[in-house]
């Protein structure tokens, strides 16, 4: 569009440089408080180590997500999509106050979480995808979210949605979330519905729940072993049938 100025000036073309662009077109960030690695055991026995994910390994987790937009069931194309676009946001400085957890076993990826900052009271929960079965990955990685809400951000209030039926099941339901009316207040994933914790909520039910399901919770500080352990890790080909 072009309409001519309501003055007259003494330059007809005003040039920027990319770099006086980018703080504009770049992702709002703050210093986020820190997880600090934590460790659970798991059902089967087995610790997992909880950290926060580095921008370097996004380039390792790329691959692995873009096979999910080939599997054709429980909405894992949809996941897929989604989370490279988020693993990119990321990456790209596209996406406002993120933070990135991974849950790591004997060396490997287990689960992965994310989620990001709306503002200083509301969580916005993102994904959690667990690479490894029948060890409640997945379960410790929705845990974590909650746990890094409300323990160490101190928030009000934590916001997910549900793409498939499974995870509406277990935490929709199965957490007896109640949701925002709809579609007055609607959740950036594609504008479904908001379902949330309150901080109450957390303290007084929610917690409990997920530390009875697991059979325990987080412990810190690390052991040595175990944290040199989960320093890398070894990426899977695919999610474990």
């Amino acid at each position: 569009m072009k309409k001519q100025p309501p003055v007259k000036v003494s330059q007809a073309e005003v040039v920027f440089k990319v770099e006086e662009i980018e703080p504009i077109l770049s992702g709002p960030a703050i210093d986020l408080p820190p997880w600090s690695p934590m460790y659970i055991q798991l059902p089967n026995g087995k610790n997992m180590v909880v950290r926060e994910m580095r921008k370097d390994e996004i380039n390792l987790l790329l691959p692995v997500v873009k096979t999910l937009l080939d599997v054709d069931h429980d909405f894992y194309d949809v996941v897929g999509a989604r989370v490279l676009a988020e693993l990119l946001g990321w990456y790209r400085n596209r996406l406002k106050d993120p933070y990135h957890l991974v849950g790591i076993v004997d060396g490997k990826l287990a689960a992965l979480a994310n989620g990001r900052l709306m503002n200083k009271d509301i969580n916005i929960s993102l994904h959690t995808l667990a690479f490894m079965r029948g060890m409640k990955a997945g379960l410790v990685m929705y845990y974590a979210k909650c746990y890094y809400t409300f323990e160490i951000l101190g928030q009000k209030e934590f916001w997910a949605t549900y793409e498939s039926y499974n995870g509406w099941k277990r935490w929709g339901i199965g957490m007896a979330q109640p949701s925002y009316p709809w579609p007055d207040v609607q959740h950036e994933l594609g504008g479904a519905r908001v379902y949330y914790v309150t901080k109450e909520y957390w303290q007084s039910t929610i917690k409990k729940y997920l530390e009875d399901m697991i059979g325990t919770s987080f412990k810190s500080p690390v052991p040595a072993d175990l944290l040199n352990s989960a320093e890398h890790f070894e990426v899977p080909e695919g999610l474990e049938e």
